[in-house]
């Protein structure tokens, strides 16, 4: 059993997403980061970041935070989803984590929740981000996944680009990056995945 803490962001759906295409059991325990439950003693005995995702594998007594480390836990525990090229795969997770994640993450910070406090900082990031898709588009040119086959790089970066509409992007505008969006949101696992700690939103779709 799988002790999952999370709530409702890209990095959260992250782990939920890699758990249910695994068919683990799992228990969600829901961090509601609006309230500050990240900061409790209890989870940060888990999470010394105060960060959601954490885990605790009760088969191993292992606990783990930061999303790019539990993802490649569980899939080097299962063996599964480390891609044809295992790294190819660890390399696109690596980009998520260092390009993708911060750079939308201050999009969203900039651009939905603080519009015209900082001209500058929303340009800037907009920008890095309209370039990280192109970077993306160009990698699934002729290519159903960023890895060769579906692994834990494409469910890593999937949930940053679920809120494309954060983004202000057009998904038409990054056409294989559309057809690669719309190929994962179909997956049944995906879908629970995404519901995870609950549902907040369906999955937006171009």
């Amino acid at each position: 059993m799988i002790d999952l803490y999370t709530w409702t962001t890209p990095n959260g759906r992250k782990v939920s997403i890699l758990l249910e295409e695994l068919g683990v059991p799992y228990k969600v325990h829901s961090i509601d980061i609006g309230k500050d439950e990240q900061f409790a003693p209890d989870f940060l005995a888990i999470s010394p970041n105060n960060r959601i995702p954490a885990i605790v594998d009760h088969e191993t007594g292992r606990s783990l935070m930061e999303s790019g480390a539990i993802m490649l836990y569980l899939a080097e525990k299962h063996d599964r989803f480390l891609g044809e090229d295992r790294w190819a795969t660890i390399e696109w997770l690596m980009w998520q984590m260092g390009g993708v994640g911060p750079m939308l993450g201050q999009v969203h910070h900039f651009v939905k929740y603080n519009p015209g406090k900082s001209a500058y900082a929303e340009e800037r990031y907009s920008k890095e981000a309209r370039r990280l898709y192109g970077v993306l588009d160009k990698r699934l040119t002729a290519r159903d996944f960023v890895a060769g086959e579906y692994s834990i790089a494409d469910m890593a970066i999937w949930p940053w680009i679920s809120r494309f509409e954060w983004q202000q992007i057009g998904l038409d505008d990054f056409p294989n990056v559309r057809d690669w969006y719309g190929r994962i949101a179909e997956r049944e696992a995906v879908q629970k995945g995404y519901d995870v700690p609950h549902h907040v939103t369906p999955i937006p779709l171009p």
